[in-house]
């Protein structure tokens, strides 16, 4: 003696869990900030964007300054993060939610995107750089980039660079 509605449900429901899922493809970037051996430490300021081939900004990612400086004071040393400050930075007015930050101390940091969410939403198809600049008070200036396409292939591979002194590694995954 079988249970046909029963039945019914059960292979109703296997369908549904072997069903493949849809997820939105995403980007995250991993940045590492070197703890570096000198007398007289400060955070780094950084920029983390993504370029076009032309070297235009596409999105502006994040942006970690000394958000805490009195009136203000600490935005108008984001012009010593050069290569954004002259292709995005000067035009933008800053805080900006979701973007502006505090500096953060040495050692891995994480950021995470989502396709269907700001700024990737807007980004078109093509071949892009992403780009990480730091400065430092008393210190050195670094930019590295990671070239990469969006959206990315239907593999996902991780894509990565290595800062020589101001910046640690950078850690590229994007996901189909």
């Amino acid at each position: 003696m079988t249970n046909a509605p029963l039945l019914r449900y059960t292979m109703a429901l296997g369908a549904c869990l072997g069903a493949p899922v849809a997820f939105a493809a995403s980007l995250n970037v991993g940045v590492e900030i070197p703890r570096l051996d000198v007398a007289q430490y400060h955070r780094p300021y950084m920029a983390v964007w993504i370029e076009r081939a032309d070297s235009s900004v596409a999105a502006t990612l994040a942006v970690w300054y000394d958000v805490k400086k009195r009136d203000g004071e600490g935005a108008k040393w984001l012009k010593d993060l050069r290569q954004w400050w002259r292709r995005a930075g000067r035009e933008l007015a800053v805080p900006i939610d979701g973007v502006t930050g505090p500096t953060r101390p040495a050692g891995p940091h994480q950021l995470a995107f989502a396709e269907d969410a700001a700024p990737l939403a807007k980004l078109p198809a093509g071949s892009y750089r992403l780009v990480v600049e730091a400065a430092r008070e008393a210190g050195g200036r670094e930019v590295v980039s990671v070239p990469f396409d969006w959206p990315p292939a239907k593999a996902a591979a991780p894509l990565g660079a290595q800062g020589s002194s101001e910046i640690g590694a950078v850690k590229l995954d994007l996901k189909p």
